[in-house]
């Protein structure tokens, strides 16, 4: 699924393909923007913020969000799309490259000096050069909720998802439930950022530093198989403030205490 990492990777696409290039096809199937067109302007540039992507061209910034099902695909122009036409919410294309936003849940155009209104929220980046750990561990320790959903606060520590939190708990030996003011913030802040950097560069995400199939990670969606340290069956459950929210949560009851 697309967390901070993920959508590093995919900026880092967009950028190479489109950076520097006048856009000869600029057209987004939403009906807020479906009128406007910025074919003749120049990419800047594509960069990551969190879970978010800033496309910014001339002085505007495409803004997008894949949340679980969203992906944008690089390829020539003419080639067939890998994924129903139906699906595309933005396609852009410049000399030799054509770039398409399939099934993104949030797509928004906004001038470049606006983009504050977008992702002015998010806490500090640890993919991003101005990355604060001492801001995220304070906004952490703050926090009265579980430290499971307390990780998942995109205004706290930008770029986690769920796989994330299951699995940096679980190096952290916490138990999810565990009230986020109550841990050591600082350490768990510094391992998480430590994971979304190993990650950034490699493809398949691991936290195990296995790619086999089913040794990635230690305990996300391995619920009742055995805890690849302890032997012990993984346990999961639902979590969240919000039981419109809530998330599966996955965790070792000996190595998380």
């Amino acid at each position: 699924m697309p967390e901070g990492d993920s959508v590093w990777q995919t900026a880092q696409r967009l950028h190479a393909a489109l950076a520097g290039k006048t856009l000869t096809r600029f057209e987004l199937r939403v009906p807020q923007a479906a009128t406007v067109d910025l074919s003749g302007q120049v990419v800047r540039e594509v960069v990551p913020r969190g879970k978010h992507l800033l496309l910014r061209a001339g002085a505007f910034t495409l803004h997008s969000h894949l949340k679980m099902e969203g992906r944008w695909d690089v390829h020539p122009p003419g080639t067939r799309w890998r994924r129903p036409a139906h699906t595309a919410r933005a396609i852009l294309a410049a000399a030799g490259v054509e770039a398409v936003g399939f099934d993104i849940a949030e797509v928004r155009l906004v001038p470049t000096a606006d983009e504050h209104t977008l992702v002015g929220h998010l806490g500090p980046d640890p993919l991003q050069p101005d990355w604060d750990p001492t801001t995220a561990a304070a906004n952490l320790s703050a926090d009265r909720r579980a430290i499971h959903v307390a990780l998942l606060d995109q205004r706290h520590i930008a770029g986690l998802g769920n796989e994330y939190a299951s699995e940096v708990l679980f190096i952290r030996g916490i138990l999810p439930t565990t009230p986020a003011s109550q841990i050591d913030a600082a350490a768990l802040v510094d391992t998480a950022a430590r994971m979304l950097r190993a990650n950034r560069d490699r493809v398949p995400r691991t936290f195990t530093g296995d790619t086999r199939r089913g040794r990635t990670t230690w305990v996300y969606r391995r619920e009742r198989q055995p805890c690849l340290r302890c032997s012990t069956p993984i346990r999961a459950a639902s979590l969240g403030a919000d039981p419109t929210r809530e998330r599966a949560v996955f965790w070792c009851p000996v190595c998380q205490r």
